[in-house]
This record gives C-alpha cells, structure tokens and sequence, in this order.
C-alpha cells in the first residue's frame, strides 16, 4: 500500500532545477521510501550500514565514482567528510542537474556539513510524518472529530498505516530503537532512566511554554544537561521550539519558546495514552489537539518548500494567541478550541486584534472540530474561518 506524499511534486521540480537536494525528516517519516518511488531507477546507497558508512569517510572521491550519478544517498549524517566530495563533483559539471539526492534525519551534524561545503549548491526540504490531508486522500474519509481523535493518537509515521500495526507497539519499539539510540549515539548517555522520565515529562507538556530550569528540577539533572537533550531532540526533529513574536512589541511580551512535538502518535506513547476514548476524556486533550494542529500547519508549510515562519504570541497580562503566521506586512491569526460553535472570534483573539490593529491583521482562524461550516483547507485540516 502506498500512501501518496503532498512533497512529491516539489521534490522532482526542485531536483530537476538543482544539482543536489538534501530531505530532512525524524527517522521512519519515509524519506528514502519516497525517493525510491519518485526514482525508481536511481541508484541508492544507505549509510545507515557501517560499512558503506565507513567507505564513505574514508574514501570519498572512489565511492562517488563507483556509484556514479544520478545516487541517492541515505542517511548521510553518518559520513559528513563525503559533503566536501560531492562539492568539489558538483562544481566539476555545475551545469548538471539532479545529481545527489540525499536525507539525513540529524540536522545538527547535516546543517554544519551543507552551510561548510554545499552552500548555495543544495536545495534542503523537510519531510514531516504524514499529515491528515494525505491521510484523508489516501482512506477517501471524511474529518470529523472522532476521526482527528483516531489520527492524533495513531499519529502520522507511514509504516504504522501501510502494514497496520499496533501503534503502542510500534512506538515502544521507535523509542528503543531510534531515539534512545541515536541519542546515546551523539551525547553517550548514562542516565537512561532519567531520559526516559524527561521525555515523558516533556510529552505532557507539549503545547506549553517551556522552562528548562523546571523540567531540570523535576528530572533531577543540571540545566546543561536538559538543554543538551533538548537540542538533539529538537535537531532530530521529534520535537520544535516554537519562538514567540514580539516585534515592536517592548519588554511585555514573553519570550520563552513553547514545545510542540512533531508527531502526535509519538507524542501519545510517552503520556501512556492508548486509545482515542482515553484521549477523549483527557484533560491534556486541548493541548494535545493544539499540537496536531501546529503539526499540520507546518506540515502544509513544508510541503510548499515554505519557511517555517510561524510564531505564537503572548504578553505578560495573558493577552495571547496560539499561532501567528506573517503575511507581508499583515499577520495572520490562528486559535486553536477543541469546541467551538459559535463562528465569532474568541474573546482573548479580540483583546490580541487590540494590540495588532485590525488594519494590520489579514485574518483569524479558529481552529476546531465543531465548527458549523467545517473547511478543508491548503493550511489546516479543521478550520472555521472567522474574517475580520
């Protein structure tokens, strides 16, 4: 069963217009199953095998020539010393395009490799798990908001809808198997016990602000060390630290990011909560669905090959908004209500149009799933549009 992606159709323009194209994404998003399918008779190679690995560091210049071009090149964070090979092969035939098609699911040691060789020779697009538009187009199902609950609890990875598997299952041994070892990979982590308690504690609040002085005190650990977790977390791309928008806006506004993971399925695993009943009748229920509804926004963003310009506002008299996304010199508004029937902005949106002027505000768009004129839209899943 293959589940049809919204990037594809960016990834075979982009490639066709540059000589290299790097797609980032958290391990089991399907990348290089995508690009399997978009280019079937590519040649492939996977440095997730030592060996390959391992070839690749040491002997960049042969194994490009052995393989020739067009590759496909998986899991290139493990041989960063191969981006210096492939520059100097892309400046040797610059007229070439679609040369190297790579992934990475680390970006921290991606980024460093791409900005120190491949500056302006790469095209870098971002592959999320799958989102509900592609899921409805693939199940040819309506979104109401038993089904949000289902998706958000099962969440987005392919191979858990492709082979039907027991997600509680699946994500037990994602954690095991991806997370706990690439992140013991990078920081050789001792406190196992205590990682697996600051995910969890940081899964209850996803779709909060973040303090790193508190989740320290809780977990029993320095500051350093949490923000060290943090940064490989966030660079793996499990979790985002969306930054606050305060320009123009003085000393008042708070300026601590909030924390949002990236799939809700994951996300659910590390709460204990099994079922889209248990969700359901939880009280994290309204956080969570903010989540899934950030995720889908940025997914929409991604798959456009559009910046990730999305901000959440809040000042210290409580005036806030869930999410704000700029628009030339307008800004876009957007609320998250697990219920909302009534089609007028809500009360806390008026008091933040207060700050903005409606003059400078494009429109507002509450986000939910009893809305009484439910949309589908390029941006949300769920969405009852309130203009201004």
């Amino acid at each position: 069963m293959w589940i049809e992606r919204d990037i594809s159709s960016l990834i075979e323009t982009v490639n066709a217009e540059r000589p290299a194209l790097l797609l980032t994404g958290a391990r089991q998003t399907g990348k290089s199953s995508l690009l399997n399918h978009l280019f079937p008779d590519h040649p492939y190679v996977s440095l997730d095998v030592p060996l390959a690995a391992k070839q690749a560091s040491e002997g960049g210049q042969f194994f490009l020539s052995s393989h020739g071009t067009p590759l496909i090149i998986d899991e290139i964070q493990y041989a960063p010393e191969l981006f210096r090979q492939i520059k100097i092969q892309i400046d040797q035939h610059r007229q070439l395009t679609g040369q190297f098609i790579m992934t990475g699911s680390q970006k921290f040691s991606l980024m460093k490799g791409v900005s120190e060789s491949l500056a302006g020779r790469v095209a870098i697009l971002n592959l999320q798990s799958l989102s509900a538009t592609e899921l409805m187009r693939h199940f040819k199902s309506e979104l109401s908001a038993a089904q949000v609950l289902e998706w958000l609890v099962r969440g987005g990875y392919p191979e858990v809808y492709e082979h039907d598997l027991d997600y509680h299952r699946f994500f037990g041994d994602y954690v095991a198997t991806y997370i706990e070892r690439d992140v013991r990979q990078i920081l050789n982590i001792r406190h196992v016990r205590e990682f697996d308690q600051f995910m969890r504690l940081l899964a209850i609040r996803s779709g909060q602000i973040f303090s790193m002085s508190r989740i320290a005190t809780e977990v029993g650990v320095s500051a350093h060390t949490i923000k060290s977790w943090i940064s490989v977390l966030e660079a793996s791309n499990i979790i985002y630290l969306l930054k606050p928008y305060y320009q123009n806006f003085g000393k008042r506004i708070i300026k601590s990011p909030k924390l949002y993971f990236l799939d809700t399925g994951l996300l659910c695993y590390l709460a204990n909560i099994q079922s889209a009943e248990m969700l359901g009748n939880n009280p994290l229920l309204g956080a969570f669905f903010e989540t899934y509804a950030f995720g889908q926004l940025l997914r929409s963003l991604h798959n456009q090959g559009k910046a990730d310009e999305i901000y959440y506002f809040r000042d210290k008299d409580g005036r806030e908004i869930d999410f704000l996304i700029p628009e030339g010199n307008l800004v876009n508004l957007y609320e998250c209500k697990w219920h909302d029937e009534s089609g007028n902005v809500p009360k806390n949106v008026k008091k933040v149009v207060d700050i903005f002027g409606e003059e400078n505000i494009h429109q507002i768009t509450t986000i939910t799933t009893t809305a009484k004129k439910v949309r589908i839209s390029a941006q949300f899943s769920v969405s009852n549009v309130v203009e201004l």
